[in-house]
């Protein structure tokens, strides 16, 4: 048990943790939207507007998280990311109207996108290259155990006490900063950095290539993501006549939860296999898979009639397998396509660049949904994993890579 509590497994917990309960409070928006729609007289567009301004703020968050961790460390700028985000959805609970929750959701937003580069960039500095896309995994697996706690969370606040007391609970992750800042050291290699590279690195050879090129990627299967993601609880809660499966809020919640622990599994199976195979061939196979995957799910409730609620239970696990655990690529092969001088930096800019533009697939697929219901919205999202299966080739194969 000894070695669970190494700096090497401590910057493990610290960063899972922090990003589980950065899912929490992201997510408790999606799960609230159906009854913040009803009480505010929202369109489907209007909802996905909120989402679209956390995301379009956490991109901002997560590039100046990235610079601010190059220069203060990793882990505190992982501490600052959570009391952040924590602050910003303890807020969303006195919201008033849809100006007052999108100031608290960008707020969220902010801790969002610097969580992850704080905690991605402090995982991959922290472990071997044999090991490392497994302990990303594993990193990026809190994601999805956050998305089952804000489903149950809500299922158990929501019906209950309402959103603002749903929305209360976010406080609760800043007090994981008091053990983060006792317990958890900055890693060796940015502790020995010799120099500090300028942001303009990024935009000159030899790294302008990579970063055009994987901020392409992250593009693209963010906006894949993003769409459905946002969306899932709402289409599963829609009426049929509005192309969802007409669910109550325990179902929905029931149906997220077994979908999401697929998630779970396909984030720790990716590290392992991008460990053993490498980064693109597994990257390429669950993408790939995500883009059959989703317009099947999207339509079920067309197609399968009054047995669409059992096969949204049935495809839900493979859909969070395929469509989330890729995500485990980022925090290891950006960490190796860059030197720590600026590899935070870099990490920062590339998925939160991507993080930025997918901030448009909650407003667009809400504005399809609006026209040919959530359903065939959520189908025509799935291109964007396709383009994500090509991009992957343009980026070199980085696995085993010593960290420079």
């Amino acid at each position: 048990m000894r070695r669970f509590a190494s700096q090497r497994w401590l910057a493990l917990w610290a960063a899972m943790l922090g990003y589980m309960l950065d899912a929490l409070d992201v997510l408790l928006y999606v799960f609230a939207v159906q009854t913040l729609r009803d009480q505010f007289h929202w369109s489907a567009s209007t909802a996905g507007l909120v989402s679209s301004a956390t995301l379009i703020t956490s991109a901002a968050g997560g590039i100046v998280a990235g610079i601010v961790a190059d220069r203060i460390g990793r882990t505190r700028t992982l501490v600052y990311t959570i009391l952040l985000y924590s602050i910003g959805s303890a807020g969303s609970a006195t919201s008033v109207g849809l100006f007052s929750l999108i100031a608290w959701r960008a707020v969220v937003g902010l801790g969002l996108g610097g969580a992850w580069s704080a905690g991605a960039v402090l995982v991959s500095e922290s472990w071997p290259p044999q090991h490392r896309a497994k302990a990303i995994g594993l990193m990026q697996s809190g994601w999805a155990i956050g998305y089952m706690l804000a489903a149950a969370t809500t299922a158990l606040i929501l019906p209950r006490f309402g959103w603002r007391v749903l929305f209360l609970v976010g406080i609760l992750p800043a007090f994981l900063t008091i053990w983060i800042q006792r317990k958890v050291k900055e890693p060796e290699i940015w502790m020995n950095r010799t120099k500090l590279s300028p942001i303009t690195a990024l935009f000159r050879p030899p790294l302008a290539r990579r970063t055009f090129f994987a901020t392409a990627l992250a593009t693209s299967v963010l906006f894949a993501y993003w769409g459905l993601a946002t969306w899932l609880p709402g289409f599963l809660s829609a009426p049929k006549s509005q192309g969802g499966a007409g669910l109550n809020i325990l179902r929905t919640s029931a149906w997220i939860f077994t979908m999401q622990f697929g998630a779970f599994l396909g984030y720790i199976s990716f590290g392992w296999m991008a460990d053993r195979f490498g980064r693109r061939p597994a990257f390429f196979a669950y993408v790939v898979t995500a883009a059959i995957l989703t317009p099947i799910y999207g339509l079920t409730p067309r197609w399968a009639g009054d047995h669409s609620e059992t096969w949204l239970l049935v495809l839900g696990p493979f859909i969070g397998f395929c469509g989330t655990g890729f995500f485990a690529l980022f925090g290891a092969m950006l960490a190796e396509l860059y030197p720590t001088s600026i590899r935070g930096t870099g990490q920062g800019f590339v998925y939160n660049v991507g993080r930025a533009i997918s901030a448009l697939a909650p407003f667009a697929v809400g504005a399809i949904a609006d026209r040919h219901g959530i359903g065939a919205a959520l189908a025509l999202n799935s291109a964007f994993f396709l383009i994500g299966s090509v991009l992957i080739f343009t980026l070199p194969e980085t696995r085993n890579m010593e960290l420079t």
